[in-house]
């Protein structure tokens, strides 16, 4: 497996696909990389060569990903928290913050799951 920035990205998958296990890189920016190296889209992992994995690492090493990047987002939020904003106050309570309807969707992340308890007659064994 090779190692880019922390993580180990599959050797028995195709470049593209294995750089977007890494967090922050998906397939258009994987695309991106590929292209300006001058690697193939379809070449596996396990036959790049070192020269090529070093290229791709320092290219990858560049870019905001990983622990950085999630820094980033959660203080994003927190500040939107801190002023009290509206999508703030939705991420607070854990409702969708870009205006998805509540009354028929997100019931389980709200908690309001509806179970249902039956017709209400006593079964079968309970009449006796």
């Amino acid at each position: 497996m090779a190692r880019i920035s922390g993580v180990n990205i599959p050797k028995e998958k195709r470049v593209v696909i294995s750089l977007t296990y890494i967090y922050g890189i998906g397939n258009t920016t994987a695309q991106k990389i590929l292209k300006s190296l001058g690697i193939n889209f379809d070449t596996r992992v396990k036959d790049l060569t070192d020269d090529q994995v070093n290229q791709l690492r320092l290219r990858v090493e560049k870019l905001k990903i990983e622990g950085e990047l999630r820094r980033e987002r959660s203080a994003n939020i927190k500040r939107l928290k801190e002023i009290k904003s509206y999508r703030g106050l939705r991420h607070t309570r854990g409702l969708p913050t870009r205006g998805q309807r509540t009354k028929s969707n997100s019931r389980t992340v709200r908690g309001n799951k509806r179970v249902t308890m039956g017709s209400g007659r006593a079964k079968a064994a309970e009449k006796t």
